[in-house]
């Protein structure tokens, strides 16, 4: 049985992996990690802990679906005590991304902005379509629940790095993320990225390419967290056995 632990709990999505491994033949829930207080109950001889030591001295691989500087604390601590990271957090800054760069020369590391198999192939299919339909506007909306406290989603930006390196532009020169006023026409390069927010969607990112005369749109949409949950433990097992180095969802997948 492989040992997983937990950063990010106590979140919707932590909740959920919880839940899962619990229903898995082949793990076994080691460990979480709270900053605060659980609130739902432990499995019996699970170890509750607000040290990142503990929780990665505890596990065969830990799994975060946290924030950034909980992420960034993780990865410090996985330098002294190398374990096999599977992390989702989003909205990293230099720092963490550095960080997690550092650990995945100590040991594994599986580093996706969205766990789930459908976006994994939308990423390859949008830098195809990008490098293909080079005289198309790129256009990606993304849309969320009301409570995620990022924008642009993580996903969609990686959709953006996905559509820019199939252009052969640099994102960060031509990445718009809001138009208001008389801004003039969109120049060619440029690849919108937006957010919209309300209610309780789960998910769903549009990339659209658009011409005189026609347009074609991509569309992912996840029904329910469990794509993200069920996504980290495939991620997980696949993890445990690879090289130090840093992986995506991709190669967890064979794509």
């Amino acid at each position: 049985m492989i040992k997983v632990g937990i950063v990010g709990s106590t979140g919707r999505v932590g909740t959920l992996l919880i839940e899962n491994i619990a229903q898995d033949k082949e793990l076994i829930l080691s460990a979480l990690h709270v900053f605060d207080e659980l609130k739902q109950d432990a499995p019996k001889g699970v170890l509750v802990t607000n040290s990142m030591k503990e929780l990665l001295k505890a596990s065969d691989v830990v799994i975060d679906f946290s924030a950034p500087e909980a992420t960034g604390e993780l990865c410090e601590e996985a330098l002294k005590n190398p374990t096999p990271l599977v992390i989702a957090t989003t909205g990293l800054n230099i720092h963490q991304q550095n960080l997690l760069n550092d650990a995945a020369q100590e040991m594994p590391v599986l580093y996706a902005t969205n766990m789930s198999a459908g976006i994994a192939l939308l990423k390859m299919l949008v830098k195809k379509v990008a490098a293909t339909l080079k005289d198309f506007d790129i256009e990606i909306v993304e849309q969320h629940h009301r409570h995620k406290v990022d924008a642009p989603s993580g996903t969609a930006l990686t959709l953006a790095e996905f559509a820019a390196e199939g252009r052969g532009v640099d994102l960060d020169k031509v990445r718009i993320s809001g138009r208001d006023g008389v801004i003039g026409a969109r120049t060619k390069d440029e690849i919108g990225v937006m957010a919209l927010r309300g209610g309780d969607i789960v998910g769903r990112h549009t990339v659209g390419f658009y011409n005189d005369g026609e347009f074609l749109e991509l569309n992912h949409t996840a029904t329910s967290r469990e794509t993200f949950s069920k996504g980290a433990l495939r991620a997980a097992k696949w993890l445990v056995g690879q090289k130090n180095g840093l992986y995506s969802i991709n190669d967890a997948l064979g794509l």
